[in-house]
């Protein structure tokens, strides 16, 4: 007989985003292992991306529970729609450079929404699915967050029922790169302090995604953790031709604060340099833009070279990031950032194509690459090897024989996480 779980998250299909990848195919493959999943979502969310084709990975079989949330992203609307949806995604402009309304928005965001904007989805959600827990019988609930408040609704149904309880952190809470740019007073600080030592010291296991989180919650709590990172599946794309042009691809957002100059400076140096580098070169952009980013590359005369697709579905952007020459993978230059590790990186490690990757000095992802040897890593004053890099991989591209040669991949397979997880549960 199969082992019930409760999964509470709130980016489900059709969201789209790296988001909602991780428990979707979690659930995809727990019940060939013996656990029945039935997840729990909102069923009215404002998903700031959607992706309708994420759809068609949900199993009829799944037991999908929907209660309704209380969006202030849609009350924020009348302030600016535009606005609103962009700090949503994540494209929080520089402070020096935003509008009295942006500032207004993210002042309310953290000092009136704590610990985040879905929080009047605790106490309905606790209430509703402690009948539901009951009436059968489950006993074990996990909690996935960004959102972190739904890791309020697993600690209140823990205390309440009893059940066992699994936060998993897809990324880490106070010390995130965004919440410096909440406009946080000093009582709204220490309010998201106690409600992350409440969640991490309550959990009967925390579930992280990197090493350096690992690090970060063993300062903060004596309970168990392990780290299951994203990772890939094998998507059905068919066959897919190489770009004819040497594309640099970036697959995903570039917010303002990852904006890599150094990058931009070496490929201003090497189209002005190299007159057939300059024929042959295109930047391609799957995935929303900062405006901020646009800006600094025209500033270094790059924008006749870029291909700028926006925002595709996560089955197309797969066939552009197989189609073209190099993935890159930028992260912002910062202590916080060290931990993150985008989601897209997995899917890249089995594209067969070398990445470049521009991020601070110790890092996950810098780890991850070496040991598995799918591409080069730079810091942010690292312009002349990665320079160097590029130049070595366009020969290779003129030669026919650009690909990446990888290692040790299968650990980081959905099955193989999920299998992983199982053990915990």
């Amino acid at each position: 007989m199969s082992k019930k779980v409760l999964i509470i998250t709130y980016y489900w299909p059709p969201a789209g985003g790296p988001g909602v990848q991780r428990w979707l195919k979690f659930v995809k493959y727990l019940p060939t292992l013996n656990i029945e999943p039935v997840v729990y979502i909102p069923s009215n969310p404002n998903y700031p991306i959607v992706d309708e084709s994420l759809l068609a990975e949900v199993s009829n079989q799944l037991t999908l529970l929907k209660q309704p949330i209380r969006e202030p992203y849609k009350l924020a609307n009348f302030l600016s729609k535009k606005k609103t949806k962009a700090i949503s995604k994540g494209l929080i402009p520089e402070k020096k450079k935003q509008s009295i309304a942006e500032k207004l928005m993210l002042y309310i965001r953290g000092n009136f929404f704590i610990p985040d904007s879905r929080k009047s989805w605790v106490k309905p959600s606790v209430s509703y699915l402690s009948t539901y827990i009951s009436d059968f019988n489950i006993n074990t609930v996990i909690t996935t967050g960004p959102p972190h408040s739904l890791h309020l609704i697993g600690m209140q149904l823990k205390e309440r029922l009893g059940v066992k309880w699994l936060a998993d952190f897809r990324d880490p809470w106070t010390t995130i790169g965004y919440h410096k740019e909440l406009r946080l007073t000093e009582i709204s600080k220490q309010k998201h302090l106690n409600f992350e030592r409440q969640v991490l010291q309550t959990a009967d296991h925390i579930i992280v995604t990197s090493e350096v989180t690992k690090v970060e919650f063993k300062e903060k709590t004596n309970q168990p953790i392990t780290v299951i990172t994203n990772g890939y599946d094998l998507e059905k794309t068919g066959g897919v031709a190489l770009d004819e042009k040497f594309t640099l691809a970036h697959i995903g957002s570039l917010l303002s604060q990852r904006n890599p100059k150094i990058l931009w400076k070496v490929l201003q140096e090497l189209v002005t340099e190299n007159e057939t580098f300059a024929n042959c070169f295109q930047l391609k952009l799957v995935g929303s833009v900062s405006n901020e980013i646009l800006k600094t590359i025209q500033d270094y005369s790059l924008t006749n070279y870029v291909d700028n697709l926006g925002y595709l579905s996560h089955n197309e952007s797969i066939r552009h990031q197989k189609a073209s020459q190099v993935l890159l993978l930028i992260e912002i230059n910062s202590e916080d950032t060290k931990c993150i590790i985008p989601g897209k990186l997995f899917e890249y490690m089995v594209s067969n194509r070398p990445i470049i990757a521009i991020g601070p000095k110790g890092s996950d992802v810098e780890t991850i690459i070496s040991e598995t040897n799918t591409g080069n890593y730079f810091t942010y004053n690292d312009a002349i090897n990665l320079k160097s890099v590029i130049l070595k991989h366009f020969k290779a591209f003129q030669e026919n024989t650009l690909q990446s040669h990888p290692i040790g991949l299968q650990k980081y397979s959905r099955k193989a996480l999920t299998k992983k997880l199982t053990e915990i549960i």
